[in-house]
């Protein structure tokens, strides 16, 4: 066996693990692009590390998983149609600075030749983080609540799932669907596209709690950037948010919500109350848009141009905000410190419960035994110091921890 081919064991030592809800003093240990039990190492195999790194007591925890991210780093996923493998790979690059190792392309409801264009292009590896399959976003949402969705691009499901199938071409490279559920014929569709096993979200929606209550019934299981673009909580009817406290939801379900805690989109208290309600479907998701690791300035989100000021990202020449520019390890410190959550809750919802929304928590979002080899390593205010993807480092924050974990392809700051 040798240290500089395949079966390469890896041991990381003075390091704290995000293991079973809790830190955990422990070392972890890697081989072969997973995580992997030490005990039949020692006792079957009576092998030892070929190689050993000191993590000088960081928190290790499995990567970050974004469900829903519209681009970054200059590069529209839902207008930039002719260069899609490119700017998915720029993208993917980008979001190792930030810890994230998995995400969600999202295409925000857009022209027809849009989803045909860009839908078989989706790439099945890149330079970065990992793309898990794509987020649509629309275009089958209520108009009334579109954001900064085009309006002349919304859809009905009048035409059932064949109509939907028209809009979109395929399904192929498809995770997420974000749709209305007060739309005619979303029930059966619902239905069908999870026999398919994509993810139903509902959002962009003026539905009542009847109306969510179908859809999680019919097998929606996510709601997309929770309190934004849906019916306000009113005590007579609380719509999509009551979701989080229904009794009518089907035993042994979970309903998963993105929240949005970039500062800006979710105020501090609502947090809150969305934590303490459901605390087990939270799942921090940026929204983030082209202008993510940008300056101020102009930008496009799918056929809009936004505009970028004061730190916040606006359609352009209005005052509806469109997304946000705040990187997903940001989003984790923000909720942490908005909720007093613990810092294992905090990474957990960007990590362990998208896992668990998107049904991959057996390879993703922990680090528990076989899973992927996909983890960041964390100082105590959760700034990412390193990030490795199938076991390898593929970013470090600063020359000494390149030079600790011989991180030679990483991206430097």
């Amino acid at each position: 066996m040798s240290a500089s081919g395949e079966n390469v064991l890896v041991q990381f030592t003075n390091c704290r693990l995000v293991r079973n809800h809790q830190l955990v003093k422990d070392d972890l240990w890697i081989r072969n692009g997973r995580i992997i039990n030490p005990e039949p190492v020692f006792f079957d195999e009576k092998n030892v590390a070929h190689k050993r790194f000191d993590c000088n007591n960081a928190i290790i925890a499995a990567g970050y998983i974004d469900l829903q991210i519209n681009g970054g780093f200059g590069v529209d996923f839902s207008y930039d149609t002719d260069t899609v493998e490119e700017g998915i790979n720029k993208v993917a690059c980008g979001l190792i600075k930030t810890g994230v190792t998995s995400f969600c392309p999202t295409i925000v409801t857009s022209p027809m030749e849009t989803y045909h264009k860009v839908l078989p292009r989706i790439p099945e590896t890149t330079n970065g983080a990992g793309v898990l399959g794509v987020h649509l976003e629309g275009p089958f949402i209520n108009i009334i609540k579109k954001g900064a969705h085009p309006e002349e691009c919304i859809k009905s499901l009048e035409n059932g799932f064949q109509g939907l199938m028209d809009v979109y071409g395929s399904l192929k490279n498809v995770k997420i669907i974000t749709l209305a559920p007060e739309l005619e014929s979303s029930e059966n569709v619902i239905k069908q596209l999870t026999e398919q096993g994509i993810t139903v979200a509902v959002g962009h929606s003026m539905a009542s709690l009847k109306h969510g209550e179908a859809a999680v019934q019919n097998g929606a299981s996510l709601i997309t950037h929770l309190f934004n673009a849906m019916s306000s909580f009113h005590h007579r009817d609380p719509g999509l948010v009551g979701l989080l406290a229904s009794d009518d939801i089907p035993k042994g379900q979970t309903v998963y919500f993105g929240i949005i805690s970039d500062g800006v989109h979710t105020h501090p208290t609502a947090l809150r109350i969305a934590h303490r309600t459901h605390p087990q479907g939270l799942c921090l998701v940026t929204d983030a848009i082209s202008a993510l690791g940008l300056e101020e300035g102009i930008h496009h989100i799918g056929q809009f141009k936004l505009e970028v000021k004061d730190s916040m990202a606006f359609v352009a020449g209005t005052n509806t905000l469109c997304g946000s520019i705040a990187p997903l390890d940001e989003c984790v410190r923000i909720f942490r410190k908005a909720t007093n959550c613990s810092t294992v809750y905090a990474i957990e919802a960007a990590t362990l419960h998208p896992a668990k929304c998107l049904k991959i928590e057996k390879s993703k979002g922990t680090l528990d035994f076989d899973s992927d080899a996909d983890f960041i390593m964390l100082d105590d205010d959760l700034n990412v110091l390193s990030t490795w993807i199938d076991g390898k480092c593929v970013y470090c924050n600063n020359e000494v921890t390149k030079k600790t974990f011989s991180c030679n392809n990483s991206v430097q700051n």
